[in-house]
């Protein structure tokens, strides 16, 4: 079904959610791994990809110019990149999400040429492209930006020595695909450590690539000539994670999250044991169970392993609901608080002053028409709802949909009374179902 900007959720608040939900595959890391894919002639298989927005975008995208995507079931896909008619990537849709740009690595990676627009997605603060442009010259591209086109091409990449300005995912990720087919060796320097970095880099490595350190700040490529077919399973999404571990806390839950790994999650479950959850560490899983008020605490949003900016939102409506006075510094982009307007409307006491928001705890929201401003946001609101006392109608969930597969169906399966509605259909005569 396609998401319009009309649909919408709403959400009958007040139950605790309880249950065990599976979480999907990492969206972050599965839009770098697909647009690498085409950078061997075989053909690769890659399993644990999601079912979202962002993702069949992407493949679409990859389609127009010649590869060949066969969707074997509905999270995994068949990808053959030999029959690739140009490398000029435009499409309204494809200008709509950000990791567009990682096709400008594997395909100039692969082709030595590469023409995509600038990355778009949500509204959460600049996301400048300078650090990619910087690696693809030290390996060796021309590049130029025309008409909102990033495009890119050399005679050959030779392996250099980069130093990254900025820790930047999306830079690390797009230098490491070119540089893993340039002549020599690279070296990748101030390099970010996400765990969506480390999947793409072991996808590349399962598909012949000598990519060695990632995870740490120097990552060392040394080129080959081409690279071959392999199976690959996404990692899971740490967000999507995060996200239903602050669903417990916020409603006084308790839920297994399973397919997952801990480590991922050390500084989410660590601020959610400083607000008094109690956090259950396994194998391949985490459970939440908060059965009191939460209490405040500090979060500063850093790169990994620091707190990740994408669960700040989600944070800050935990934080809201607390007993006492919390703090959110948000050190990454700088449009992240777009969700506390909407708060407040729900009965919040935030103040936000340059990037630090002082959250004052109240004892209850109340449902309230609000609209998601951005993805993660979006999500947070939906917590928020269902926290609250009453209806809530969250409109622009085609935001959320980007990002979060089956997001109400599984909310549902843990007791959440929410429900999507397209714009045609009457709100307030919604039914609820407990089970989807």
């Amino acid at each position: 079904m396609e998401v319009t900007e009309k649909d919408r959720y709403v959400i009958r608040g007040g139950n605790p959610l309880v249950g065990e939900v599976e979480i999907g595959g990492a969206k972050n890391a599965a839009l770098a791994i697909v647009a690498a894919a085409i950078m061997t002639d075989e053909t690769v298989t890659i399993e644990n990809i999601p079912d979202v927005r962002d993702t069949n975008v992407m493949l679409e995208a990859m389609q127009s110019i010649g590869v060949n995507i066969n969707r074997i079931n509905r999270h995994t896909v068949e990808i053959n990149g030999s029959m690739v008619k140009n490398v000029n990537i435009d499409t309204e849709s494809i200008r709509r999400i950000r990791a567009s740009y990682y096709l400008m690595g594997a395909l100039l990676g692969k082709y030595k040429r590469a023409e995509v627009p600038l990355p778009g997605g949500c509204d959460i603060g600049s996301r400048p492209i300078d650090q990619h442009v910087k690696g693809f010259r030290a390996l060796g591209a021309d590049v130029v930006i025309e008409g909102g086109i990033v495009k890119a091409k050399a005679e050959k990449l030779t392996g250099a020595h980069i130093y990254m300005d900025v820790v930047t995912v999306g830079a690390t990720i797009n230098v490491m695909m070119a540089a893993a087919m340039a002549e020599g060796k690279t070296i990748i320097e101030n390099a970010a450590k996400e765990p969506h970095v480390v999947d793409v880099a072991n996808f590349l490595n399962s598909c012949g690539a000598n990519v060695k350190g990632a995870g740490t700040d120097v990552i060392r490529i040394s080129g080959v000539s081409r690279l071959k077919k392999c199976t690959y399973s996404v990692i899971p999404d740490q967000i999507e994670a995060g996200t239903f571990m602050y669903a417990a806390a916020v409603t006084k839950g308790d839920i297994l999250i399973r397919n997952i790994i801990p480590k991922h999650l050390e500084s989410i479950s660590a601020k959610l044991t400083e607000t008094g959850c109690e956090v259950q560490e396994f194998d391949d899983a985490v459970r939440v169970v908060a059965s009191k008020r939460l209490k405040p605490t500090h979060i500063k949003t850093l790169p990994y392993p620091g707190y990740p900016t994408d669960m700040q939102p989600q944070a800050g409506v935990a934080l809201a609901l607390s007993e006492g006075t919390g703090t959110i510094t948000e050190s990454i982009f700088e449009n992240r608080f777009r969700y506390v307007d909407e708060l407040t409307r729900m009965g919040a006491n935030i103040r936000v002053e340059g990037n630090t928001a002082f959250i004052e705890g109240v004892e209850k929201f109340t449902g309230a028409r609000i609209k998601a401003p951005d993805l993660r946001a979006g999500a947070a609101l939906v917590l928020a709802g269902l926290a609250a006392e009453g209806t809530t109608i969250i409109d622009n969930v085609y935001y959320i949909e980007r990002g979060y597969e089956d997001f109400d169906k599984k909310l549902r399966r843990l007791g959440a009374e929410i429900r999507f509605t397209d714009a045609g259909e009457d709100m307030m005569k919604t039914k609820f179902k407990v089970v989807s």
